[in-house]
């Protein structure tokens, strides 16, 4: 190619800084051309960890996981603050807030995706339209939430968080997702008085039996959160400050008024997908792309992270209903960035594009876990078969008193899908067993002896601390690599992050991290 490939890259949260990264190469030796728009004045940073540096768990400098002015100073063009209000795809520009326009050969969507605000009283008008146009500085509806209301989303939502914790305040989480449960658990352990408000008989429905839920509830209980199970809210209250009116407190269904001095909204996220939609691209929950990571609608399109929605143009139905959602997982976002970075990489350097040129995107299946001190929970697959079903194995195992739950469900000699409450290491096991599609051994109570005083190896499907085990599945980073940063003098946590990535993503493998650490020589 005699010019670069102008590339423009919309998004710069923690899978458009990992599009940068991986796309310098070829910035630095000026095949490509990219520029890169970021709606948020901040350099990017890692979401994942908002809860925590809210509740002073974690540093401002531990959220950053971008190094712009490196990137800046190999070329790339990163323009903080701004925001791309439409895409010209006849005249291959983007226009931004700033009134410019920006020519692309190729361009990346990494919108991300935002928090959903519920339909109650007293938040009229704050939800934001799927169908709105994108204006710099606001990225909700019509009106702003109410003081003392948020969804922390971002650094501004935790630095709001991080004074009511520390004075002990009273705080009222609505919604228990892994999310919600996640933040509520590490703000009581912080010292804040914390409510959980929800539908359901029990959290984490989505993930989560209910016998799996009930168990977690009573762990949480016992860390200081209050339950409100079954709690349908219809109405915000503000109450008269000198400032203005504040958050008071939620008006339940059946007429109860939990009171606090902040209401956290964990109800789910949506794919922003406006600025799609108005370009004409094909959208379903997410932006429509090809297992190539292209738009169904255009091939100099292409979109990562959690605004796209991977799936084959032969999957929509007769309606058009296209099934599936974005993965919402940091892991699948950085592949992805990778994937079309790669792509990219070796379309400008001239080379034949096919099936070596990107990594797979078919992802692995991948387990959920509760990143919570002193409350073991992990899931993963299809787990709600009963006992009695005549097509799957199902062994339950319950211990109230102690807090314990495990189960499994095999199909076809394989591990389809399991529960593990209260049972660290049963559930490290499992979560081994499941992602390398694995069977269980021929007595499934023999998990339980794993989590026994004297525990034994029998079980053990693989050394968990062996070179090939994966131990950051966020970045595919294995026991391996880790010994070896070790051995050249990375003596912590995060020295290892630093060097290999591990543990820079949700932040889950950070024990295993640590485990490591414990049995390895240092360099």
């Amino acid at each position: 190619m005699t010019a670069p490939l102008r590339t423009v890259l919309i998004g710069y949260g923690p899978v458009g800084a990992r599009f940068v990264e991986e796309l310098l190469p070829a910035v630095t030796a000026g095949r490509v051309s990219l520029t890169v728009l970021g709606a948020e004045a901040e350099d990017a940073y890692n979401r994942v960890l908002l809860a925590e540096y809210a509740v002073g768990a974690a540093s401002r400098t531990r959220l950053e996981i971008a190094d712009t002015a490196a990137a800046r100073a190999a070329g790339v063009r990163i323009r903080l603050d701004e925001t791309a209000v439409a895409v010209d795809r006849a005249g291959r520009v983007v226009r931004t807030s700033d009134g410019e326009e920006i020519g692309w050969d190729r361009l990346v969507l990494a919108t991300g995706a935002r928090a959903n605000v519920p339909t109650l009283g007293g938040l009229e008008h704050t939800r934001h339209e799927r169908s709105a146009t994108p204006v710099r500085g606001r990225d909700g509806g019509r009106r702003a939430l109410p003081a003392g209301v948020l969804a922390l989303r971002d650094v501004a939502d935790a630095e709001a968080v991080a004074p009511v914790v520390a004075g002990g305040g009273a705080i009222l989480v609505l919604g228990a997702g892994v999310l919600g449960m996640e933040f509520a658990l590490l703000a009581a352990e912080h010292g804040a008085r914390v409510t959980v408000v929800h539908h359901g008989a029990a959290p984490m429905a989505r993930n989560l039996d209910e016998t799996g839920g009930r168990m977690l509830a009573r762990a949480a209980r016992a860390a200081g959160l209050r339950m409100a199970a079954h709690a349908r809210a219809e109405t915000v209250e503000l109450r008269d400050a000198p400032g203005g009116p504040v958050f008071d407190g939620i008006v339940c269904a059946d007429g109860t008024y939990l009171r606090g001095d902040l209401l956290v909204l964990s109800c789910g996220v949506a794919p922003r997908v406006e600025l799609a939609l108005a370009a004409g691209l094909a959208c379903a929950t997410g932006v429509l792309v090809d297992p190539d990571l292209r738009s169904w609608t255009d091939p100099d399109v292409f979109a990562i992270g959690d605004c796209a929605q991977v799936a084959d143009p032969e999957e929509a139905d007769a309606t058009g209903r296209v099934p599936g959602a974005p993965s919402g997982l940091i892991g699948p976002g950085w592949r992805q960035a990778a994937a079309v970075a790669s792509r990219l990489h070796a379309e400008s350097a001239g080379f034949a594009v096919g099936a070596k040129a990107t990594v797979a995107r078919h992802e692995r299946p991948t387990a959920l876990m509760l990143k919570a001190t002193g409350i073991d929970v992990v899931s993963g697959g299809a787990y709600a078969a009963e006992p009695w079903d005549a097509d799957a194995e199902v062994s339950v195992w319950v211990d109230a008193a102690r807090g314990a739950y495990l189960k499994t469900v095999v199909r076809d000699g394989v591990l389809a899908g399991f529960v593990s409450v209260g049972l660290p290491r049963a559930g490290a096991e499992l979560t081994l067993r499941y992602e390398r599609g694995m069977g269980l051994v021929a007595d499934p109570a023999a998990l339980l002896r794993l989590d026994a005083a004297d525990a034994g190896t029998a079980v053990a499907a693989d050394d968990p601390l062996g070179p090939d085990a994966t131990v950051c599945w966020c970045n595919g980073v294995t026991a391996g690599r880790i010994a070896d940063a070790v051995a050249d003098g990375c003596g912590t946590v995060d020295e290892v992050g630093r060097c290999t990535r591990a543990g820079t993503g949700c932040g889950g493998c950070k024990g295993r991290i640590a485990a490591l650490l414990a049995v390895v020589p240092a360099g």
